[in-house]
């Protein structure tokens, strides 16, 4: 089977969740046997060749002709590199993320998913702003250009479904797949005391700020506390970093206790948990959120966040911990919980491996998209 993810975002130029999940999947995929291509836009006045454990990517050059169509371009660009993919080798599958699939004809000879990891329209809800006008015309253009879809999540199924149609046809929910050898068994002796570690964009809708906050709620208990963070900068529309604006915000004596490392690349990741008391995620939103699943998956005791698909991926007392997100009271009240009972949080974070293990397992995730793939490619061969 050949398949094609079309994504903006790849780690080997740049972090983010899709990325993340595409180069998981592709790998695995690779390894099975099938053909693997990874196409986009760069941002380079040339095409970039790359390949990635068998991977293949092409990022197709930034727009140089029209700067406010730029769209139409990259659409331009993007149909002429699938038609030429698809004469060298057939292409059975496209996916795409909510809002790529409008640069994709209505006919094609190979089948068009969406996968939803969480459109304009989801984040627009979640963070109670206005749907762009134009963002909401190209997402729902895209929706009425799929063949099929998938969701990571019931949740983001389900709030996607509020605003977009999918003209009738089944959404499949298919979770993200886990590199257990990459997020493998943690040595539970190098977890440092009154240590958290946060992975994620250094933003608000990550819950960065209420967990500053709750950490000056627990300094006067536990002064040895210290905070790892761990991502890239959000930047305001003005320019301003986020990450300076936490730090303009809170008094020195707490900032002292917080290390903002900046991003670190996939495969780092799991050694920064490894140092973790307690792995700390209190996301106002996510589609499915990774970093929650990873670490439980190496054994690390999670406080996650209680909105969204959090309900979905821990257990409350038994698989790990959640919190109201924008309660900075509820968050330290939920870290206390944590370090005044050590025992009994590694038997919930055993727990919440073996979940971790049954939910995010990458043989049997792999397993369910080749066979959804398998029965998309059959309808079309019917019709």
């Amino acid at each position: 089977m050949h398949i094609c993810y079309i994504t903006y975002e790849y780690p080997l130029w740049g972090t983010g969740g899709i990325g993340s999940f595409v180069q998981t999947i592709g790998r695995a995929l690779v390894r099975k046997g099938h053909k693997v291509t990874v196409l986009g836009i760069g941002t380079k006045s040339q095409t970039e060749l790359l390949n990635d454990q068998g991977v293949e990517i092409c990022r197709l050059p930034a727009p140089r002709f029209f700067r406010k169509g730029s769209f139409a371009e990259n659409t331009w660009r993007l149909r002429k590199q699938l038609k030429e993919l698809h004469s060298q080798s057939p292409i059975d599958i496209v996916e795409t993320p909510e809002s790529l699939m409008f640069m994709l004809p209505l006919s094609s000879p190979y089948a068009k998913v969406i996968r939803m990891h969480g459109g304009h329209h989801f984040f627009a809800e979640s963070e109670n702003r206005e749907v762009d006008k134009w963002k909401g015309f190209l997402e729902k253009r895209s929706f009425s250009r799929a063949d099929a879809f998938v969701a990571v999540s019931h949740y983001v199924k389900n709030h996607t479904a509020k605003f977009l149609y999918t003209g009738g046809k089944p959404v499949e929910i298919i979770r993200y797949p886990i590199d257990a050898e990459l997020f493998a068994q943690a040595d539970l002796s190098k977890a440092l005391p009154y240590r958290l570690v946060f992975a994620g964009t250094v933003c608000e809708k990550k819950g960065i700020r209420q967990l500053l906050e709750a950490l000056g709620l627990l300094l006067p208990r536990f002064p040895e506390l210290q905070l790892d963070v761990y991502g890239r900068d959000w930047f305001f529309p003005d320019g301003r970093s986020y990450t300076e604006f936490l730090k303009s915000s809170f008094p020195a004596e707490l900032l002292k206790q917080v290390n903002f490392h900046g991003p670190v690349s996939l495969q780092q990741i799991p050694a920064k948990y490894e140092l973790a008391e307690l792995c700390v995620f209190p996301s106002h939103m996510e589609t499915q959120g990774l970093v929650a699943p990873e670490a439980m998956l190496m054994g690390k005791p999670v406080l996650f966040s209680q909105l969204g698909p959090g309900p979905e991926t821990i257990k409350h007392g038994v698989s790990g911990l959640l919190c109201d997100p924008h309660s900075a009271e509820d968050i330290a009240e939920k870290i206390k919980f944590a370090f005044e009972n050590r025992e009994e949080m590694m038997a919930i974070a055993l727990r919440g491996q073996k979940e971790a293990r049954l939910m995010f397992d990458m043989e049997q995730i792999l397993e369910h998209n080749l066979n959804y793939y398998s029965s998309l490619l059959k309808k079309k061969r019917i019709n």
